[in-house]
């Protein structure tokens, strides 16, 4: 039995409707190329590529993409991590923070550098999808239990309809991945895909 269901958790879909605005969270080097710690996660690969096309459709009909890598200057400016690698690694000199060139234009693509979790903390993001008149938006990235889980919630919290794309979003492990977006799922947001968020694009802004 599904005792969420049962007390109506999930009962309402969101759904897409106005403008899509797409954020692209944390696809830099340190989470894509395996020589780093990090890297190479094959779930966090297979959202990298299906990111990758559905990113350049989106450009192709002028939808709004902010994209976001993490870093520091130092130790002293990073929040308290438990991560070593990201205490070792997500310098802003380090070649980890540079964002991977399959999800990155950078004659379209608006470009913020986090320091926590959620692109939208403390970021010009939400100033820019409001400037854009978004209504829709769409969450891409790594990792699905991190940074992705806290984007979405903090989506959610601005107000906008917002849009998990299951074989766009990767984490280290399966499981992991599959119960948060289970859990945004029943809470916040659509659990949706790459080709549903295409056809939604191609078909608004006709």
């Amino acid at each position: 039995m599904d005792d969420y269901k049962n007390r109506s958790y999930g009962a309402v879909g969101i759904g897409m409707k106005g403008k899509v605005g797409i954020v692209v969270v944390d696809y830099q080097l340190a989470f894509t190329e395996s020589k780093y710690p990090l890297g190479g996660a094959p779930l966090v690969m297979r959202g990298l590529a299906n990111t990758a096309r559905l990113l350049k459709v989106a450009r192709l009909h002028n939808v709004p993409i902010a994209t976001c890598f993490t870093a520091y200057k130092s130790e002293r400016d990073m929040p308290h991590w438990k991560v070593a690698a990201v205490r070792d690694q997500f310098r802003l000199d380090h070649p980890s923070s540079a964002l991977d060139p399959q999800i990155y234009d950078e004659d379209y693509d608006v470009v913020v550098c986090k320091s926590g979790p959620s692109i939208f903390f403390q970021t010009p993001v939400v100033p820019y999808f409001i400037k854009e008149g978004v209504e829709t938006v769409v969450i891409t990235g790594c990792n699905t239990s991190g940074c992705i889980r806290a984007s979405t919630i903090d989506s959610f919290q601005w107000g906008f309809r917002t849009i998990v794309p299951e074989d766009c979003v990767g984490d280290i492990e399966e499981g992991p991945h599959r119960d948060n977006l289970r859990d945004v799922g029943r809470r916040y947001a659509d659990v949706s895909s790459a080709d549903e968020v295409i056809a939604y694009i191609r078909q608004s802004t006709r």
